[in-house]
């Protein structure tokens, strides 16, 4: 049979104007940083830059904070069912402008354009409708008759997912009423910066969302703060401890949500075609750039030749290249460094003796790519199967019992996320009893609702967001 070509099918940058440089966003403006530090944004598929953006500093951080504060006083005061307005509007303005952020966040990100169009910009929407709905109803959120919001909320995002983690932070926290000062990640800043300009369109009033950019020191600041009251924080277990040690002894309350090292379980009388969908989406949608991937395969030991036959034949689909291309499958890694990370990890995988696999594909020959790799032979001692990789990696382990499948899936200091792929529904619910993951999916993956809260246990951190227990994170209760 003629194989058929994929024609080019490029999305148009036009509709995205980035301007050549951004400021911080403190009390309904944009402003430089109070030293004039910035740094700049690349497109992680060309190495372009796209930006420059304001660092922001301890006097910066300040500013925002007390902006926040000021306006802190006003916002919680207002009716719920006048903040759910606001929220409304800005879940509107969203949608209206989600072909252009959807561009914009390929664009700093590297993701397909598929991706960020088809799953990030959708949920970034229905999480602003969904907590809209929210606002006027918190007596009967069952957190008490008269739950009150906490005040400045610091929340630090990470880069795999920036507007829509900006979303989960930012919609609980105004329709609780508390407002915002937040840091986007320092590889992908625009989508937020993009999002204080929406604020503005909303007509929010001044204050209630502050935007400050910058690296880690930036973070660090904003999380020390003494006027912070509550601390929010999506990214690695590393920072999310160093966040917890800095706010113990504090009266802060704090969320982390943080790596994991998810399992995803492949029975033997499973749908394999079907199991084969879930595992791509589970470990190479954004790169593998998702704290719940499902980059350790367990297949029981009855199936494993067909299934791997299967997931092969899948993977020499894969189309890797242009994220503004809406054939492209698998975009661009976010950075340089963690390119290196993934590089790394994976020649440790080679060298401690598991077997590397990945199909044949064309590298673009600028910017930071990957392509696709499964490991065979991988044992629970090798730091692929222990280690949380962050890219399109993906270990394959054998089990034989459930028990056997139980042991290996718990046996990791993570516990964010995990799959169960079987035809016996009372196998999934006895699984499901076992496994030490917040969130656990049958026969499906890495499938998520504004109404569903979201979270870990062990070293993928605590709290949840998301749905009516997203709520509890925001309030005084």
């Amino acid at each position: 049979m003629p194989v058929f070509e994929y024609a080019p099918a490029p999305e148009s940058r036009a509709v995205v104007d980035i301007a050549p440089s951004y400021g911080l966003f403190i009390d309904g403006e944009f402003r430089e940083a109070g030293d004039g530090k910035v740094f700049k944004t690349l497109s992680p598929s060309s190495e372009e830059v796209l930006s420059e953006v304001a660092q922001a500093g301890a006097e910066d951080v300040d500013r925002a904070v007390k902006a926040a504060r000021k306006a802190f006083e006003g916002w919680s005061a207002l009716p719920g069912a006048e903040r759910a307005k606001y929220l409304f509007r800005i879940a509107r303005i969203i949608q209206e402008r989600s072909r252009e952020l959807a561009v914009l966040e390929s664009l700093d990100n590297g993701k397909p354009i598929r991706e960020s169009r088809d799953a990030d910009l959708p949920l970034v929407a229905a999480h602003f409708f969904y907590y809209a709905g929210w606002a006027d109803k918190l007596a009967y959120a069952g957190y008490g008759a008269n739950p009150r919001p906490l005040g400045v909320a610091g929340q630090v995002i990470p880069w795999n997912f920036p507007l829509l983690m900006l979303a989960w932070k930012i919609a609980p926290a105004l329709a609780c009423g508390n407002t915002v000062v937040l840091k986007p990640a320092e590889t992908t800043p625009l989508s937020a910066l993009f999002f204080a300009d929406i604020c503005r369109q909303a007509g929010l009033p001044k204050g209630v969302v502050n935007i400050v950019t910058g690296d880690g020191s930036t973070g660090a600041e904003l999380v020390a703060h003494p006027g912070i009251d509550k601390v929010a924080f999506t990214g690695s277990t590393e920072v999310g401890k160093a966040i917890a040690r800095t706010v113990a002894g504090t009266q802060k309350k704090v969320t982390l949500e943080l790596g994991g090292k998810a399992a995803n379980i492949v029975f033997d009388d499973a749908p394999i075609d079907q199991a084969v969908e879930g595992i791509i989406g589970g470990i190479f949608f954004n790169q593998g750039h998702v704290c719940c991937a499902g980059s350790r395969l367990l297949v029981q030991e009855s199936v494993q030749d067909e299934l791997l036959d299967a997931l092969k034949r899948r993977m020499r689909t894969l189309r890797v290249g242009d994220p503004l291309d809406k054939n492209t499958d698998i975009g661009a890694i976010n950075s340089a460094e963690q390119l290196a990370r993934i590089r790394t990890l994976a020649d440790a995988g080679e060298a401690e003796g598991a077997e590397r696999w990945a199909p044949e594909c064309e590298l673009p020959s600028s910017g930071y790519w990957f392509a696709p790799t499964l490991f065979t032979g991988v044992t629970q001692a090798h730091r692929i199967a222990r280690e949380e990789i962050f890219g399109p990696v993906l270990s394959v382990l054998t089990f034989r019992t459930p028990d056997e499948a139980v042991a290996k899936a718990n046996n990791t200091p993570y516990g964010l996320s995990a799959g169960i792929w079987t035809e016996k529904g009372s196998r999934i619910l006895e699984m499901a009893s076992k496994l030490r993951a917040g969130v656990i999916w049958s026969n499906t993956f890495n499938k998520f609702d504004p109404a569903s809260p979201f979270g870990g246990y062990k070293e993928s951190g605590y709290g949840r967001e998301g749905g009516r227990h997203g709520l509890e994170a925001y309030l005084d209760v």
